[in-house]
């Protein structure tokens, strides 16, 4: 039997009875390989369903307080028993009744046997897992707009360290007036401070779904307290204080407007387009060797060549936030397809797209965070592709000059065009070095410039008011926000990054 038959033959048959067994489930990357431990726990089991008891017990406490028969003792035995929970049982019943949240009451109820009588009394399925999805959301805001900030103080000193290196500017990608590195970094920051902005507003005005009922009519609250509609309203807004809320949403239908979630993944999909930008520019540049991003000492860049430094953790961020990206989209699809009051097909995408957002997005703000503390410039090699293109961008100042020494403007921009296209047809044409500046210290046309031609084409004389942006932008945008969340910039990330 030839070795190509042994090959078929070993590979025939299926995958044998018993062989890794550990590894026969799929698991997904975005948990397994790069979310971090902060953002996995907002949206973790322990998280949601302690939160459910939390909700629970909000709801009975503010019910006692506006007169239902609920005593002391049964508000102890919640509060002494909101992370006792027992998972398997509370599994056992979600496949007995075909339904999450009563599976959990009575989990709940198991070991808090006098206060089953009065667990989510009043209350629909989404009385838990709509607030629930607002509390989570906001904590996972909170978490976001950190990294956000940090990536910004860390941004802001690469800016200040390289605000008069003067580089190539592009539009089109084609080479355009100079501008410095520590310029173009204020752009990446200025997104993210747009970013920053969007998460800060939406952490300040969610608001909970509060108690709503059913349909959101207050119906069986209103049956609780005898037609009290003024106790109903003390009761959503005494619900929404106790979890840390100044207000619920006014009106809603069985879930508060699934449009918030839109809102929410926009402004995810905002930080994920910041980012894509950001590190695209970098992978150009590193492509350039102008910029790279950290590199280990024992990172392998390929398998095959073992010469290459790839950009993987710019590449990393692309990829994640090209799926940030089209999260919103699925959120518009969602809330337009809400009939009425309610209907369930909202419900499996939701626990998809909504901590897959998050926790995507921590990711990418971490790689950045990364990326930008070890960001390595390479100044001659920034200074020499200025250099290549500056003598063409200098040509008007050379003809100014003449001009004022007397010489024909006319005369002037003849020679210094025929220069020019002569020294391009070198570089394109011979692969050879820009020789415009020799062409131009040869000609006496224009010999009122050749004892200062070196000093015309400083590139710091062609990069504007470039420092003094960065500087006015430092001053007046970032400092005020940094100041402002000084004490975010305390906190060190519980995870860095390994791959």
């Amino acid at each position: 039997m030839s070795n190509a038959d042994k090959f078929l033959d070993a590979i025939e048959g299926g995958f044998p009875d018993g062989a890794l067994p550990d590894q026969q489930v799929y698991e997904h990357p975005l948990v397994k390989r790069y979310a971090t431990k902060e953002m996995s726990f907002v949206w973790s089991p322990a998280m949601k369903f302690t939160t459910w008891r939390k909700l629970w017990l909000a709801l009975a406490t503010a019910e006692q307080e506006l007169g239902l028969d609920i005593s002391d003792e049964q508000l102890e035995e919640m509060r002494s028993n909101l992370y006792n929970i027992d998972f398997e049982f509370a599994k056992k019943k979600e496949s007995e009744f075909r339904h999450d949240v009563m599976g959990h009451v009575h989990a709940f109820g198991e070991v808090a046997p006098k206060a089953m009588p009065i667990i989510h009394l009043g209350a629909t399925s989404c009385y838990v897992g709509d607030n629930t999805d607002i509390i989570q959301i906001k904590d996972a805001m909170k978490l976001i707009k950190r990294k956000l900030v940090k990536v910004i103080s860390i941004l802001k000193e690469f800016a200040v360290k390289y605000r008069d290196l003067p580089t190539l500017g592009f539009t089109h990608y084609q080479p355009a007036q100079l501008t410095t590195v520590g310029k173009r970094a204020t752009l990446w920051i200025q997104d993210l401070i747009l970013d920053l902005e969007k998460v800060q507003r939406e952490i300040e005005d969610i608001p909970m779904r509060g108690v709503k009922g059913t349909t959101g009519t207050q119906a069986s609250f209103l049956e609780l307290f005898d037609g009290d509609h003024a106790k109903v309203r003390q009761l959503n807004k005494r619900v929404c204080e106790l979890m840390g809320f100044d207000r619920a949403i006014p009106v809603s239908g069985q879930t508060y407007s699934r449009k918030i979630d839109y809102s929410v993944l926009s402004i995810l999909s905002g930080i994920a387009q910041s980012a894509y930008k950001m590190c695209g520019d970098i992978r150009l540049l590193a492509n350039l060797k102008e910029v790279e991003e950290p590199f280990a000492k024992t990172q392998i860049g390929s398998s095959a060549m073992a010469y290459k430094r790839n950009p993987m953790r710019s590449e990393r961020v692309c990829s994640l936030a090209r799926y940030v990206m089209t999260l919103p989209t699925s959120a518009a699809n969602t809330h337009a397809n809400q009939w009425f009051e309610r209907t369930l097909d909202d419900s499996a995408v939701r626990r998809i797209i909504l901590p897959e957002g998050f926790l995507a997005t921590d990711v990418i703000l971490n790689l950045l965070e990364n990326i930008a503390d070890g960001l390595h410039v390479w100044p001659n090699v920034v200074r020499a592709h200025a250099m290549a293109e500056l003598p063409f961008m200098a040509t008007e100042v050379i003809l100014m000059e003449c001009v004022k020494a007397g010489g024909d403007r006319q005369e002037l921009h003849e020679a210094i065009r025929v220069h020019s296209m002569d020294a391009g047809a070198v570089v394109k044409g011979e692969g050879k070095p820009n020789d415009l500046m020799e062409r131009v210290a040869k000609d006496p046309l224009f010999a009122a410039v050749h004892s200062k031609l070196d000093a015309m084409i400083d590139p710091i004389l062609f990069v504007g008011r470039a420092p003094e942006q960065v500087d006015e932008f430092i001053a007046e945008e970032v400092d005020p926000i940094l100041e402002a969340n000084a004490d975010l910039l305390k906190i060190e990330s519980v995870d860095g990054v390994n791959v």
